[in-house]
């Protein structure tokens, strides 16, 4: 799931969103009634909402951080997750087959997509002929007829 993985810089109020939705998390891992849960989550809300005004960047980024250890310090020992996140239930369950697979159909199977295969036959030609390009040293293991 690398593609999930953030990059490039965050910005100041991604940073405080994703405190706040990572401190609702942990309150909902801690309070199992739903009422005390949605409690909790609008004194937290309460909290953020005193700080939303302040002007001074320092000001805020020191309150950012002091969250951000208030939350480490208060985490949940074993933290909900999401069935298909790391940690989850089914997470990594289903691999998707390699892209290999589908040159073994049947050509009964291939005949119902007509367009695809015919797509994919074009590309792969493409491919060997940008291999063989690319790499005219390396020894031959493509050529055009396979």
């Amino acid at each position: 799931m690398a593609h999930k993985l953030p990059t490039g810089l965050r910005t100041h109020a991604q940073r405080v969103c994703s405190l706040y939705k990572r401190a609702c998390r942990n309150i909902e891992a801690f309070e199992t009634d739903f009422l005390e849960y949605r409690y909790e989550a609008v004194l937290l809300r309460h909290e953020f909402d005193k700080n939303k005004d302040i002007k001074d960047l320092r000001v805020a980024k020191k309150l950012l951080l002091e969250g951000e250890a208030e939350l480490m310090k208060w985490r949940h020992p074993q933290p909900l997750c999401f069935v298909d996140s790391p940690g989850g239930a089914a997470f990594q369950r289903y691999t998707p087959p390699p892209d290999w697979v589908v040159d073994y159909w049947h050509p009964t199977e291939k005949a119902m997509y007509p367009k695809y295969f015919a797509t994919r036959e074009k590309r792969k030609r493409e491919y060997i002929k940008f291999y063989n390009k690319q790499y005219p040293n390396a020894q031959k293991h493509f050529t055009e007829d396979d």
